[in-house]
């Protein structure tokens, strides 16, 4: 929890001493962290998803008891973040609003995406299938990812999503990141 605490006041410059308590993010994380997840993980039916419903409508944020979260987790202006059972987010990831981490309803085991340390995902991007984003990238806003892999240190925008730079170089004839994953495709 101190953790999620601390990220606030590094990733926020308008949060004041005492405001982390009006973050929805810190509630619906600790209710995750704290309640749904264990219980999800003891295989305890039914109430870990009602309880994750129950933190979803007071702080408009959905996360899976299924999904794992890492350290120092920050979702800036929270509403409409979705997170899918299968997720995995590293420590220190930042997200916008309208953030999804979604299934693309091909797969029954993994289906979700796994986002490594140090990520940071803009408004409103969509990130679907068991795809894995490495350590440092940075998503921009609205980018679409689907079933493809996304290496360390790379920004990525668009729709499809395109890396733009890749360990701080620009790229230029990168393939979108869409509809194509070589471990599926195969």
């Amino acid at each position: 929890m101190f953790e999620t605490i601390k990220a606030i006041y590094k990733n926020d410059p308008a949060a004041k001493p005492g405001e982390f308590l009006v973050y929805p993010h810190l509630y619906a994380v600790m209710v995750h962290k704290y309640i749904a997840k264990p219980l999800y993980t003891l295989r305890v039916p039914l109430i870990p998803r009602l309880i994750s419903q129950i933190s979803k409508f007071f702080t408009s944020i959905e996360i899976h008891p299924g999904a794992k979260i890492g350290r120092g987790l920050f979702i800036d202006h929270a509403h409409g973040v979705v997170i899918g059972e299968t997720a995995e987010i590293g420590d220190n990831c930042v997200m916008f609003h309208n953030v999804t981490l979604g299934g693309t309803g091909k797969y029954k085991d993994k289906r979700h995406p796994t986002i490594g340390n140090n990520v940071l995902i803009g408004t409103g991007a969509i990130l679907l299938g068991p795809i894995k984003v490495g350590n440092n990238v940075k998503i921009g806003a609205a980018t679409t990812i689907i079933n493809r892999d996304v290496p360390d240190n790379c920004t990525v925008v668009g729709i499809p999503g395109r890396i733009v730079k890749e360990n701080g170089t620009k790229v230029n004839k990168e393939p979108p990141l869409a509809h194509y994953h070589p471990r599926r495709n195969n």
